[in-house]
């Protein structure tokens, strides 16, 4: 059985509410999950769990819901927005805010939940009082479901994530055992990166046990720039403790808590990171084992893609949770990992699966793409559901496999003798364009930084007879901390040119020349700052790019066009601005272009316009709107709600570029 959720529609064709449905895979029937017609789907934030096989936790419109609030026609009084507390609340740049008390009861009127325990007989019953709830997780055990809530007092200069939340445990048939946690509303987050909430945060279950609790809470008051050791603690607890039974320290950590994989009592991988120094580390701990000291297992930058070593490879259990799949050998007993890696070399990515012994630190490579023609990765395992070891002569993985002009397809790779077999025959989604011409290029910034770009060349193209073509750059700015980390190649040569609705790639059938994902690094090393030179940088690596294709013959010095999406827009409008003589025309889509706008930071900055005024300023396109001398496209979809690219950040700039004329 699988659920499908129905979106009916009125008479006139307006939509109206979602149902629930079931369908039988092997006879293609399908029905109502409710018997009644009046219970409906409300899946503003969660729709719906599976408790068991035949039972899910489904999140209802209230059967007593009624019409939506109206909204006065006269305000009851003005808006007051006051701090008497004097709290420092820094908050990024958000749009689509609660507004006013009614925006509050409007947001009631559709959060609000009831939820239901149905079974696929279609019997039901209420499960708790309606509430905005948000996430529903039973526990591996089916006995327990954790749920979480919002409630009041809403904010409007925060989104509904910082609104306070209550997580409480309930049993499987509707019994409320404890509240875990509620957390009052947060607002004051600080801006800097690695900062979090106060309190219990990422509250699980153990994967690998019945119905057992872990989450982190922060020292440092979720304040990156407090320096305290530790920094994060995870905890451990029952769902139901015994005689009062307090949380259980799991492990201590001195970056940011980033997550667990599971495996047993006898190991567990623990991640945490700091982005401020690209620094992450993985601990190896013992959870059943108080004698056995953790250990480091990885201590790098994660912006070192050379040295990555891949992540651990996982199961599915019987009830449905993942844990670290552990390996065995005929006549060995050591325990082994699978680490799944990108691979990421000098030559492009050449991805892999390495047999990891978890105590020596000793590596096997079992399984590597080819290098030549095609890319591979792995995709899944291919395990039972019975829990214990897989022995390597058993083992079984899925794979993808594609090439420049061949679209992915799937194998299935068993071992002893790794026989491959395909299991997929998709056809080429757009063989107009399957003769088209891709390469990997590597080149070099005038500061010795070395840059990566896919130039694709129209099917059939002749430089030699047809001269070099227009040309169109598109691309998106990355920050990063060292020259040899931004320098490293990122993606493989092989990969399958994939071409969606708004890819750029689709110039190729007006017989342009595209330069995709050129890398423009903006590198801050030490205590500087990456914005600090952003523009020089910026200008300095699409120089470079242009400088290649046109030195290759393929692109016409006076017909190259350059884009991006977002902050691949703000890239545009500033290389327009700061680079005239590069470009010819831009094409910006849904982009930011004056950072006054956003003064409690953007992107990965997080100085306040207060701190960093001068790099807000030059930064800013819409400051130099009378250097943009060129032809640019301005797109931004009406309703964008993503933070940062409010829709005035277009309609300004475009008012103020009609104040200057363009070059002729």
């Amino acid at each position: 059985m699988f659920l499908t959720n129905n979106l009916l529609r009125q008479e006139d064709g307006s939509s109206s509410k979602l149902t629930v449905w079931i369908a039988s895979v092997e006879s293609g029937e399908a029905r109502p999950l409710f018997q009644s017609s009046d219970v409906y789907l409300n899946a503003l934030f969660e729709n719906f769990a599976w408790v068991d096989d035949s039972t899910l936790l489904v999140c209802t419109i209230p059967l007593t819901r009624g019409e939506p609030p109206k909204k006065p026609f006269v305000p009851p009084g003005p808006k007051i927005q006051a701090n008497e507390q004097k709290n420092v609340v820094q908050a990024r740049t958000y749009q689509d805010l609660l507004k006013d008390k009614y925006d509050e009861d409007l947001f009631d009127y559709y959060a609000t939940s009831q939820l239901v325990l149905a079974s696929l007989d279609g019997t039901m019953k209420l499960f708790g009082p309606p509430s905005v709830y948000t996430s529903l997780d039973p526990s591996p055990d089916q006995q327990y479901i954790l749920i979480d809530s919002i409630h009041r007092p809403y904010s409007y200069i925060v989104p509904y994530g910082r609104f306070p939340k209550k997580v409480e445990l309930w049993t499987v048939d509707g019994q409320l055992v404890r509240e875990l946690c509620d957390l009052p509303l947060a607002e004051d987050i600080p801006i800097a990166h690695s900062s979090v909430r106060k309190g219990r945060r990422s509250i699980n279950w153990r994967a690998e046990k019945p119905s057992t609790l872990y989450w982190a809470e922060t020292q440092d008051g979720g304040d990156a720039k407090v320096e305290v050791s530790p920094r994060d603690i995870v905890y451990m607890q029952p769902a139901e403790p015994i005689d009062g039974e307090q949380p259980t320290i799991l492990h201590k950590l001195d970056l940011r808590y980033g997550g667990i994989s599971w495996c047993n009592d006898s190991l567990a991988l623990v991640y945490e990171y700091w982005y401020k120094t690209r620094r992450t580390r993985t601990w190896v701990i013992s959870p059943g084992s108080k004698d056995v000291s953790p250990c480091i297992l990885l201590d790098r930058s994660f912006e070192d893609v050379y040295s990555d070593p891949g992540s651990p490879m996982l199961r599915r259990t019987a009830a449905g949770t993942y844990v670290i799949a552990t390996i065995k050998k005929e006549n060995d007993e050591a325990t082994y990992i699978l680490l799944n890696g990108s691979g990421a070399t000098p030559l492009g990515n050449v991805p892999f699966l390495d047999l990891f012994d978890i105590n020596t630190g000793n590596k096997e490579r079992i399984w590597e793409s080819d290098k030549e023609k095609y890319y591979e990765t792995v995709v899944a395992l291919i395990a039972d559901q019975d829990g214990g070891d897989l022995y390597l002569n058993k083992l079984k993985i899925l794979t993808s496999k594609e090439s420049k002009t061949e679209n992915t397809q799937y194998f299935l790779q068993s071992w002893p003798d790794k026989k491959s077999s395909q299991i997929t025959n998709f056809p080429h989604p757009y063989p107009q364009l399957a003769s088209l011409h891709k390469e990997m290029i590597r080149y070099e910034r005038k500061d010795g930084v070395q840059l990566t770009a896919t130039l694709y060349l129209p099917p059939g193209y002749d430089p030699a007879k047809e001269g070099p073509l227009p040309c169109l750059i598109w691309s998106y700015p990355g920050e990063f901390k060292s020259k040899d980390a931004a320098g490293q190649v990122r993606g493989s040569p092989n990969e399958f040119a994939g071409i969606g609705p708004t890819s750029p790639l689709l110039w190729l059938a007006r017989r342009f020349v595209i330069l995709s994902g050129p890398t423009i690094p903006i590198i801050g090393e030490g205590d500087e700052e990456a914005n600090d030179r952003y523009v020089e940088q910026l200008v300095d690596s699409a120089q470079a790019a242009v400088d290649e294709v046109v030195r290759r013959g393929v692109a016409h010095p006076n017909k190259i066009a350059i884009g991006g999406h977002s902050y691949g827009a703000f890239m545009t409008a500033n290389l327009l601005a700061h680079a005239p003589h590069l470009f010819s025309c831009g094409i910006a889509r849904s982009g930011a272009y004056n950072r006054t706008l956003t003064p409690f930071g953007f992107q990965n900055e997080d100085r306040t316009l207060w701190e960093a005024t001068n790099v807000y300023v030059e930064m800013s396109p819409y400051m130099a709107a009378n250097k943009i001398k060129k032809p640019i496209l301005l797109i931004h979809g009406e309703e964008d709600n993503n933070s940062g690219t409010l829709t005035m950040q277009v309609d300004v700039p475009f008012h103020r570029l009609l104040n200057f004329p363009l070059n002729n």
